[in-house]
């Protein structure tokens, strides 16, 4: 009789099983449909491996921009300060980011050598850090132009390049930064054409024409008794953003076993947050100083 009953059950175990086994199937059969062959047309554009994968955006039509909501010329350090803030934003959601480098309307950001995000997809590296830059140039708008109202919004444009080696990278950032000081220079002594001696921008970039930087500089110094040299680091260097340990001091509450009420106690603790800083990358100084960044195993 038991015997009887134990084969029954095992029969409706086993039956069971066989259902199981072709629900499954049904179901994995029935998740995959006859249009699922378009996604063969995605194009693989997976980064070399083992290569520094740099994002860079720049700001689109953004001359038009500026003087919508009335950039102050030659620079605006609300705009830049906006722009840093966005940036930090950025590393903060992806650190993967190892450093960031800014100026005027653009930034680029270097991810680790290492990095798998996103399988190292070009088109998610990209779109993820545009779209979080883009979002918070919005979100934090009013924080730097608090009488100024957004009226319309901001577009960036992006692009993914991999560099193979260190020393590319550091060339890719230094030629950057060397862009940055071409760029300022020439809009210090533009502007100071138009603005202090009266120049229409016509005239101002005629009397430019086919000067070199020492020319530019005599400009400056002989004709408005401006030392470029003196202008703030911000303008002629632009903005490195690197993670960095800093010490924090909070307040905290702490009650003793033996004590009724609790006592308020100076906290110290250790943060890694991204800094701004506004010195020179060219050349191996900076480099030396801040070796982790090209650490792979930072």
């Amino acid at each position: 009789m038991w015997a009887a009953g134990t084969l029954k059950v095992r029969d409706c175990l086993a039956a069971t099983s066989v259902t199981l086994r072709r629900c499954l199937k049904l179901g994995a059969t029935m998740a995959k449909s006859k249009f699922e062959y378009v996604r063969d047309f995605e194009a693989d554009d997976t980064c070399l491996p083992h290569c520094w994968v740099v994002v860079r955006l720049d700001g689109r039509n953004f001359h038009r921009f500026a003087e919508k909501h009335s950039f102050i010329k030659p620079n605006d350090s609300r705009a830049l300060h906006l722009m840093t803030k966005c940036a930090q934003t950025v590393m903060n959601e992806l650190e993967d980011i190892v450093i960031a480098y800014g100026q005027s309307d653009e930034y680029s950001f270097v991810f680790k050598r290492k990095s798998n995000w996103f399988k190292r997809r070009a088109s998610k590296f990209m779109t993820h850090v545009v779209s979080q830059f883009a979002s918070s140039y919005v979100f934090y708008w009013r924080d730097y132009f608090e009488d100024q109202p957004l009226l319309y919004p901001p577009g960036f444009d992006g692009r993914v390049v991999v560099y193979p080696s260190n020393q590319t990278l550091k060339d890719y950032l230094s030629w950057r930064q060397a862009d940055c000081h071409i760029n300022n220079l020439y809009n210090t002594v533009f502007w100071a054409l138009v603005q202090q001696s009266g120049l229409t921008p016509l005239q101002a970039q005629e009397r430019l024409q086919g000067t070199l930087a020492a020319d530019k500089n005599e400009i400056l110094f002989s004709e408005f008794n401006i030392n470029y040299n003196n202008e703030p680091l911000m303008y002629r260097k632009g903005t490195v953003l690197i993670w960095q340990k800093v010490e924090e001091i909070t307040t905290k509450e702490v009650k003793l076993p033996a004590e009724m009420e609790g006592k308020k106690m100076a906290v110290t603790r250790t943060r890694t947050v991204v800094v701004p800083l506004h010195c020179n990358i060219i050349g191996d100084a900076f480099w030396k100083e801040h070796p982790e960044i090209l650490d792979e195993d930072s």
